[in-house]
């Protein structure tokens, strides 16, 4: 029923911060949750988790093939540590593995830092699609940093019109409606250990720069892992339809697992407005299979 956009696992476990799924947890739960198959997203850069080798998900995915499409992940700093590394000799090689895309991008440093940007050029050259997470701060997090209102994502847009770029994560779905005030854009690290922040609730008033983005950029595609894309839809029953049914064609659905409890609450949302007509079975299939289907070339 379902193909996932964005999932992690981890070959073996690891000691800290979060126990990610093996392949085999991670089938299980997509058995509960009528999910076919999906994404296996590495992490590489090492602001938080324990970076993995991408030939971990290569393994992963060959020994399941029906159940697992990899992607490689590079750190932009690697081979030079600088702005004109050929990162494309090695997106190339993964690519010719058979990775379908590239990410998580999860490093902290601005979106438009000169090797976060020669990155996503070499992307576009080899042809991968590109999916990376947001910070709203440098330094305590991970994720690119964005400004308010994500002048930063959208100048890369208009640098790389061939580039299918993947908006995910707070930094990004807060931005379906106007900000009530820019801290609103992410959950951070307190000096406990633990999170602290706020989403935006509530009906939205006056739309935000994500929907603009999308009409502005055909290369801007949906990743709706995550509960931040989940509250980004479920805030307003109203509004989140209608972004569904007019973005159609670039909304992904994902469930960003990474614990084997992990909730997705997204699974319940779309049944629920296929069953009240509040989206059509077209809407419907797209968001749930079938641009996936289309943008890896599976089989209907």
């Amino acid at each position: 029923m379902f193909i996932d956009i964005h999932a992690h696992a981890y070959r073996k476990p690891v000691p800290f911060v979060v126990k990610f799924c093996t392949a085999e947890e991670l089938i299980a739960r997509y058995d509960e949750l009528g999910i076919e198959r999906g994404v296996l997203l590495p992490v590489v850069s090492p602001e938080v988790y324990l970076p993995q080798a991408n030939e971990d998900i290569l393994d992963m995915a060959e020994m399941y093939p029906d159940r697992f499409i990899p992607y490689c992940n590079i750190d932009p700093r690697a081979l030079s540590n600088s702005a004109e590394a050929p990162l494309d000799r090695l997106l190339s090689y993964y690519k010719d593995k058979g990775c379908k895309g590239l990410g998580e991008i999860m490093l902290n440093v601005p979106l438009m830092h000169p090797m976060v940007q020669n990155l996503f050029r070499h992307a576009e050259r080899v042809g991968l699609p590109v999916v990376f997470d947001g910070s709203d701060q440098i330094g305590g997090d991970f994720g690119l940093y964005d400004d308010p209102g994500l002048p930063q994502l959208e100048h890369t847009l208009q640098r790389f019109p061939n580039l299918t770029i993947f908006g995910h994560g707070p930094v990004f779905w807060a931005e379906i409606g106007r900000l009530q005030t820019p801290g609103e854009r992410a959950i951070i690290f307190d000096l406990k250990g633990g999170q602290v922040g706020r989403l935006p609730a509530g009906p939205i008033r006056e739309e935000g720069v994500v929907p603009i983005l999308f009409r502005r950029y055909p290369n801007l595609y949906g990743d709706l892992s995550d509960y931040t894309a989940h509250n980004a839809l479920a805030r307003d029953p109203e509004y989140g339809p209608k972004f569904l049914e007019e973005f159609q064609d670039r909304l992904f659905f994902g469930t960003d697992i990474c614990t084997v409890g992990m909730p997705v609450p997204l699974v319940d949302l779309l049944l629920e407005w296929r069953r009240t007509n509040k989206i059509s079975e077209t809407v419907f299939q797209k968001v749930a299979r079938e641009n996936a289907a289309k943008l890896f070339g599976l089989s209907s």
